[in-house]
């Protein structure tokens, strides 16, 4: 047994260049709600928090960090993506590029595996992975 006090999940944190662009895509394209919004002119900055249910129930959250004045990040080569569960990877693939997003691996099976993904890219070139759940 370890002295280690368990932890929990609250978010992950994300620089966006448009902070209203960003929260229609999340919301429009996965269903998820914006949660709350935290505006602080002092740092120049705002924050806006997303998901399903958020951290009162349990599930984790993104944070969508916009800077004030920053339009544009360099993603660097560090970060991978960000992972859905949806029931249809397919249908989900359909319904985003039919609301204009953009999908950069169609849904199918994992490599050397039976799960079935799908990769989409954010307005700002995140990548999300889409994870087939039933």
């Amino acid at each position: 047994m370890s002295d280690t006090p368990k932890g929990k999940f609250l978010h992950t944190m994300i620089r966006v260049g448009d902070l209203e662009r960003s929260v229609g895509f999340y919301t429009r394209m996965f269903g998820m709600r914006e949660l709350r919004r935290n505006d602080v002119p002092a740092g120049q900055y705002t924050l806006a928090f997303l998901g399903y249910g958020g951290n009162a129930t349990g599930e984790a959250e993104i944070e969508l960090t916009y800077n004030y004045g920053t339009e544009k990040y360099d993603l660097g080569s560090a970060f991978g993506h960000l992972a859905i569960g949806v029931p249809d990877v397919a249908a989900a693939c359909e319904r985003i590029r039919a609301e204009g997003g953009k999908v950069v691996r169609e849904a199918g099976p994992v490599k050397h595996g039976t799960t079935i993904i799908a990769f989409v890219e954010d307005p700002d070139g995140y990548k999300i992975e889409l994870i087939q759940r039933q």
